[in-house]
């Protein structure tokens, strides 16, 4: 058994690097988002079409990048068994099925593109750009599948700094591109909002060659790129995966459906949920971080067969989350409009996302418990029961407390941001009281 300060510089080592990736993802969302609001024709509009435009993203992709989960458990595992040489075997997988799922999801989304943002925005204006923004988008879903399958396998093999490191140069050029196809620079015509997905696309693509560059220099060893996955390999990751894909589609649905909830009070509260739900992102994945650290950790106990250490890994991670969120939440708690002031213009659009932005950075610790011990039931294996009750919860209790709170009570966006984030809290009791019960124990990979 490894002693208190060990374990947390444990912890530590593996979360602070997926932390500053995941942080550095979502600021470069928050500055895509600044930049957005700032165009000179239809700012409010431009700002809904972006945040419908990330969440059906989100859903389209989700599927495949909920492959990383597969990846990342079983390599985990393999590393803690100790067989080094077989821990990218699992990688090769995800990639593989990164190309043959996510190909015809793009094509599918992209036809559907004009339908789905008719049903979702009422503006004309914000369809519009919704739809072109986001059939940009669909061009970089079997890269962005790739690279999740990567981010598995690195988190899973304690080499979590190579994901940061490609992040932040993937950032790099995403932010340069968007300055410049945003606005018009360097004699390029301004494009809106449909140059923030064009930039993004491309910096997607310049990450997976990073990925790939990084995976010769030091995944070889576990077999990357050496041979096809067997069948037994690719039933194996889609199994363990696949609770987790169809969790995050229905996560992604119903962010989305939550985020029409919110528009049946007027453009104004769409727009104003764009910062917000960036902002959120920014708050939030570091405790997603910190799960993914909790998910190798399990992961790698279980593979030395030792439940004992496997749970008490997954109370030291929730612990040392609690304290960090919490410190992560205190500025949107304490100066919301200051934060807010960044992003929108409109003195009405600010002052509706004052409170909904306090209420946030007021629970996003309690929040941060559940994504540890989600991650901690997804590394011993237990993927369906993290599925059924983070699905379970937001379809059938949020999402109806969110719209009878909000547009059948005729309240606003506060009403409906309180009713959902205090079943968000709910949730992650829920979680807590599941990781302590232990079933996960009995369960094989």
């Amino acid at each position: 058994m490894f002693t208190t300060q060990v374990r947390r510089k444990r912890i530590l080592g593996l979360a602070l690097p997926i932390i500053g990736a995941m942080v550095s993802q979502n600021l470069l969302n928050l500055v895509d988002t600044a930049m957005v609001g700032h165009v000179d024709l239809y700012p409010n509009q431009s700002l809904a079409a972006v945040v419908f435009s990330g969440m059906v993203l989100f859903m389209a992709t989700a599927f495949i990048t909920g492959l990383s989960a597969g990846v990342q458990a079983i390599a985990a595992r393999r590393k803690g068994e100790g067989r080094d040489t077989e821990t990218a075997i699992a990688l090769n997988g995800g990639l593989v099925w990164s190309c043959v799922l996510g190909v015809p999801i793009a094509i599918l989304f992209y036809v559907l593109a004009p339908t789905i943002f008719s049903a979702l925005l009422s503006d004309p204006i914000a369809v519009e750009l919704g739809t072109s923004y986001f059939q940009i988008s669909m061009f970089a879903v079997p890269a962005v599948g790739m690279n999740f399958s990567f981010r598995g396998y690195w988190n899973g093999v304690d080499l979590s700094k190579l994901y940061l490191r490609t992040l932040l140069a993937m950032h790099l050029v995403n932010v340069v591109l968007n300055y410049v196809l945003i606005f018009g620079h360097l004699g390029v015509e301004p494009l809106g909002a449909d140059g923030a997905a064009l930039g993004t696309t491309i910096a997607t693509y310049f990450g997976l060659g990073f990925y790939i560059v990084l995976g010769l220099k030091h995944a070889t060893r576990g077999g990357f790129l050496r041979a096809f996955p067997s069948r037994e390999t690719l039933n194996g990751i889609m199994r363990v995966s696949l609770p987790t894909c169809v969790q995050q589609i229905m996560f992604a649905a119903g962010m989305t459906m939550f985020l029409k909830i919110v528009e049946l009070v007027g453009t104004k509260a769409a727009a104003a949920a764009s910062p917000l739900v960036r902002l959120t992102l920014v708050g939030i994945l570091p405790g997603i971080a910190f799960g993914l650290a909790a998910t190798t950790l399990v992961g790698q106990a279980l593979g030395r067969n030792e439940p004992d250490d496997a749970e008490q890994w997954g109370r030291d991670v929730a612990r040392l989350a609690t304290v960090v969120i919490g410190l992560i939440g205190l500025p949107a708690l304490i100066v919301p409009e200051a934060i807010l002031s960044i992003f929108l213009t409109d003195p009405e659009t600010l002052a509706l996302a004052v409170w909904p932005l306090r209420l946030i950075g007021a629970t996003l610790f309690l929040d941060a418990v559940g994504l540890v011990y989600q991650n901690a039931l997804i590394g011993a294996g237990d993927t369906r029961t993290a599925m059924a009750v983070v699905v379970g919860m937001q379809w059938l209790v949020a999402l109806p407390a969110a719209y009878i709170a909000g547009p059948m009570m005729g309240n606003g966006i506060t009403a409906i941001w309180g009713a959902f984030l205090a079943v968000r809290v709910l949730q992650s009791a829920l979680l807590a009281w599941l990781w302590r019960r232990g079933q996960w124990r009995q369960i094989r990979l």
